[in-house]
């Protein structure tokens, strides 16, 4: 039976791009079914072949390292033609598993072969956290470099995609691979080097960044034959002083963490700017700021905070008049003046430090609200930034003129093969499946997982959630059980600090502001007796190692101090206890004031307010407020996200006559 050696269906980005989105239950109902059938039938076939690969590399194990150097050469061979037999990806999966083995000392399970054939066919592999997702991702690299056109492997920042790269070079290099990384401080001529590898480890940001800047450089400068003339040559310094691409083409990408990139950040543009004649702009954010310091809430201006939007009352517009009256330039016109001071008034309701951003060396920087991560290279769009700025009393930097953006789901569609792996895609898989045509295999863990799910607790007030959540922590503490808290924003962490302090708790800190110290941090959190307060630990990709006696104890105990938007997160939180059979337990403390019963569930907020003294179905009701408004909140993001696909789909289609790369 002949079958492709990394497979995908469709097989191109183009066909992706002109799927259509379900227009009726009927359609819906079938695609769903559809869907089902096919990945009980793959996950069944990836797990059997799984077997099979692991029986294989066991006959491996007494060959020679030169006959499996052979043994990689010849799948290399196979692979370079695009065509194979079954069988023999089987037995070159097998081969890559014993080098794994003997160049890492590590011997992948057969969940981890599973999830390589899934990726290798196209496919998402859902496996647990802590299922050991770096060595499954080399097992398809390899596969995937070996058909000599280039890998990508996108992860979620630059010391994962350093500390991989290095960690996969020995798998890499006896296979005959040669192996780069990317990071943010890389010139163009060591950025091409990398990328010029077999095997190239990078972030989202700087795969889309270094696209563009080869779109800037040479699609905005040349003719359609030249750009295909320039695609077909390798990347490198300038011939003739012709430009040419840093990167030598989008031929696949292997996505870690695939659910926060194609998901999460699916919306997120990615903007190539430069400095532009702005600096009038300067004195027009510090005068809004000012301006909007005089205007009073219900009075002046309503706040629909559903929709983040600030609207000014007839009163509001009456004082701006008056206030803007005698200041000329871009005030002198009410239209203008309406945006700048309204744009000042939503820095100032709904941009608060410790959640959206921090300040950091006298500028904002901006914190990613999904993983808790400083994003030092973006900005908000459209004047935002320099209000949130000046609001802050910090000098403000004039606005910054785009040249070239595009979304990270516009970008990703455009490779020609893409799959990843995440331990949370489930919630999200019709999704992955209408926009990016790929299925979800869910794959068993490879030992039985024993989380135990304690009661959650719904407090009234804050006062009382973060009393409740010290309380619990002196009590696993008392037993020397490590403790991990997770905190939606940098703001609550250093206010549960506070009350850790308190109460005489000794506990590390990890947020966007403690970023350097990541690594060690991580590392210790489970110590035997160990407290960690950290923002959300999605996409951190490092294992919280067990201390000797802490199985005991009852392992991790991990509490959730707030519900996200999505539950996929608070899955990734509860996620990062009880790994590969470890004990590991995990509650929810939350609170009537948590921002998503506050700004979204009012209704529900009110009856639960009145339930909490009776002291019955409180926990009932609360499951479902929480079900309901996390649902309500993923189908708003998924609608906004699909208003961007179609707006993608129309400029693929309208621009592709022009002769110009439809990436800007």
């Amino acid at each position: 039976m002949n079958t492709e050696w990394f497979s995908s269906w469709p097989a191109s980005s183009a066909t992706r791009a002109s799927t259509s989105l379900p227009t009726g239950i009927d359609q819906l109902w079938a695609r769903k079914g559809y869907i089902a059938a096919s990945l009980r039938h793959r996950r069944r076939r990836y797990l059997r072949d799984a077997r099979t690969v692991v029986s294989i590399r066991e006959t491996l194990s007494s060959i020679t390292d030169a006959q499996l150097r052979s043994r990689c050469q010849t799948s290399r061979e196979f692979a370079a033609r695009g065509k194979a037999i079954a069988r023999e990806r089987l037995e070159a999966l097998a081969t890559i598993c014993e080098v794994a083995r003997r160049q890492r000392g590590e011997t992948p399970y057969p969940v981890q072969v599973a999830g390589a054939l899934a990726m290798a066919d196209g496919c998402i592999a859902e496996m647990a956290t802590g299922e050991g997702k770096t060595l499954t991702a080399s097992l398809v690299a390899t596969l995937a470099g070996w058909r000599g056109k280039g890998c990508h492997v996108i992860t979620v920042n630059d010391y994962l995609a350093q500390r991989d790269a290095e960690a996969m070079r020995g798998i890499y290099e006896f296979c005959g691979l040669s192996v780069g990384f990317i990071n943010q401080d890389m010139s163009p001529p060591e950025r091409g080097q990398a990328y010029r590898c077999d095997i190239t480890y990078a972030t989202n940001k700087d795969v889309t960044a270094d696209y563009l800047r080869d779109h800037l450089a040479i699609g905005a400068k040349t003719s359609t034959a030249e750009q295909i003339l320039n695609s077909m040559l390798t990347a490198g310094p300038s011939r003739a002083g012709r430009p040419q691409r840093t990167q030598r083409g989008l031929p696949i990408a292997i996505v870690d963490e695939i659910d926060s990139v194609l998901i999460d950040d699916a919306v997120t543009p990615l903007i190539i700017s430069q400095s532009g004649d702005n600096d009038h702009m300067i004195e027009a954010f510090q005068t809004a700021a000012t301006l909007a310091g005089h205007m009073e809430p219900t009075v002046d201006y309503r706040v629909r905070p559903n929709y983040q939007e600030v609207e000014l009352t007839t009163a509001g517009r009456a004082k701006l008049h008056h206030h803007t009256q005698p200041l000329g330039g871009v005030f002198s016109g009410m239209r203008r003046s309406e945006e700048l001071v309204t744009q000042a008034l939503v820095a100032r309701e709904f941009y608060a430090v410790g959640k959206q951003y921090i300040i950091d060396e006298g500028k904002v920087v901006i914190v990613d609200e999904s993983t808790g991560r400083l994003m030092p290279d973006r900005e908000w769009r459209d004047g935002l930034h320099q209000a949130v700025t000046a609001k802050e009393g910090l000098e403000v930097e004039a606005p910054k003129v785009t040249t070239a953006r595009i979304s990270f789901q516009r970008f990703f569609r455009k490779y020609d093969r893409l799959c990843g792996m995440t331990g949370t895609a489930r919630e999200a898989r019709m999704e992955f499946w209408d926009i990016y045509h790929l299925l979800v295999v869910l794959l068993p863990p490879n030992k039985p997982c024993i989380r135990t799910l304690l009661p959650s607790i719904l407090c009234n007030h804050r006062e009382d959630k973060y009393a409740a959540i010290v309380e619990t922590t002196r009590q696993a503490h008392g037993r020397q059980q490590p403790v991990l808290i997770g905190t939606r924003s940098v703001e609550a962490s250093w206010h549960l600090s506070e009350a850790f302090q308190e109460a005489g708790l000794e506990h590390q800190i990890l947020n966007a502001e403690k970023h350097r110290e990541e690594a060690q941090i991580v590392a210790q959190a489970g110590k035997a007796g160990r407290i960690t307060i950290a923002t959300n630990m999605a996409g951190r990709g490092t294992d919280i190692k067990l201390s000797q006696g802490v199985q005991e104890l009852g392992g991790l105990y991990v509490i959730l101090t707030e519900r996200h938007d999505s539950y996929r997160v608070d899955r990734q939180l509860q996620g990062r206890c009880a790994r590969q059979g470890e004990p590991g337990m995990t509650r929810s403390i939350t609170c009537l004031d948590d921002e998503l019963l506050a700004r979204h569930g009012r209704g529900f907020r009110w009856v639960l307010r009145r339930c909490l003294p009776l002291g019955r179905g409180v926990r009932y009701l609360s499951a479902i407020a929480f079900h309901c408004l996390q649902s309500r909140m993923t189908r708003r993001a998924l609608a906004q996200r699909k208003q961007v696909l179609r707006t993608d789909t129309y400029l693929d289609e309208s621009l592709g006559f022009t002769g110009r790369n439809a990436g800007s």
